[in-house]
């Protein structure tokens, strides 16, 4: 077994997943094959949604082909359904095809990860964006540092705020959630020591998933003046810009390139790489180097921001019409990876 800092965080971690809650589908799991020809070694890709309504978990499906391609195999992809019951029978599924690697994505298959590592020794797991814990040796994680990206996000809202005042509409009120939301006030301040920071929650029953109280929330925060907002409601954020789009606020989004969600009101956002991810965590599986946990920020490529991606241009974020403050976040970001500027993670206190 093996004992990581993430111990005792794993509803943080739950709560933090932000596109990998707050979506329902029906239908039945599948499976896609790619292959290069080569059957040496094969990859199995499990997810807990249906891809197609989740953009997040498309990264995964394209790190997953390219890891078939790059290590000579096949891959497939198990597609869940939104329900345990279908994240079991594809896990189980996946085990019986006995794959170099099995992956999954996304706090949902914490527990079951755990599960099926401890039940199959011989049988390699990796999970991306989550971990659990006391996970045995033959469960591999990868995290991200979330709170990088945000603090570059926050230097862009302190440039461009008109009001000195920001903040944050968060789903829940937990240390993880603060890796965005107090990352993106800290990086506002090192530009703008006036900035005033403001953070609400949305709270409830489905917070993960209620665009309506995001709304509510975001639109209550624009009341007392702030002009930037981090959205970071997952699936409340749709309610967050429909509020930016009301109120004419910049807002900001969370994983993926949220800028066409919502043209002309938002003004970036974080990236999560999960197919960078992936394919470097299965090259160290397969070479037996993998650690029992690896974190991913902006210096491994595996988080980004969207004005600073090679997609940049055609992002439709609204910071693309300051190309001073794009300058300024490319060198923001070399400093951060250079190590000139060091950013406290909220979750080690």
């Amino acid at each position: 077994m093996k004992t990581h800092k993430f111990v005792g965080i794993s509803a943080a971690i739950a709560a933090g997943a932000l596109l990998l809650t707050g979506c329902s589908a029906g239908g039945a799991a599948t499976g896609d094959n790619v292959s290069n020809g080569k059957t040496e070694k094969s990859f199995i890709y499990v997810t807990f949604e249906p891809i197609g309504i989740n953009k997040f978990l498309e990264s995964g499906k394209v790190g997953i082909e390219e890891a078939a391609k790059k290590f000579g195999g096949t891959s497939k992809v198990f597609e869940g359904q939104n329900n345990a019951e279908t994240a079991r029978a594809n896990l189980e599924a996946a085990v019986g095809e006995a794959p170099d690697v099995i992956t999954m994505m996304g706090f949902n298959y914490e527990d079951l990860s755990k599960e099926f590592a401890e039940a199959n020794a011989d049988q390699e797991f990796l999970l991306i964006d989550a971990c659990p814990a006391d996970a045995p040796a033959n469960l591999h994680c990868a995290v991200f540092r979330e709170y990088e990206p945000s603090y570059l996000l926050g230097i862009e809202a302190g440039a461009l705020t008109k009001t000195n005042k920001i903040g944050s509409v968060a789903s829940v009120d937990i240390p993880f959630l603060h890796r965005y939301t107090d990352s993106f006030a800290l990086g506002a301040k090192s530009v703008n020591p006036a900035i005033e920071d403001s953070q609400l929650f949305i709270g409830g029953t489905n917070p993960f998933a209620d665009p309506a109280k995001g709304k509510e929330q975001a639109l209550a925060m624009a009341a007392t003046g702030r002009d930037q907002i981090f959205a970071v409601g997952a699936g409340s954020n749709g309610g967050i810009f429909e509020a930016a789009d009301a109120q004419s606020f910049t807002s900001y989004g969370v994983d993926v390139n949220q800028c066409p969600d919502a043209p002309g009101v938002v003004g970036d956002g974080s990236l999560k790489y999960a197919n960078v991810v992936l394919v470097s965590e299965i090259g160290k599986i397969l070479d037996g180097t993998a650690e029992g946990v690896s974190s991913y920020g902006l210096a491994e490529g595996g988080m980004d921001i969207v004005s600073l991606s090679k997609d940049a241009e055609t992002s439709q974020c609204t910071v693309m019409e300051h190309p001073d403050v794009v300058a300024q976040l490319a060198a923001a970001k070399q400093k951060i990876i250079d190590g000139e500027i060091t950013i406290p993670d909220p979750l080690q206190g």
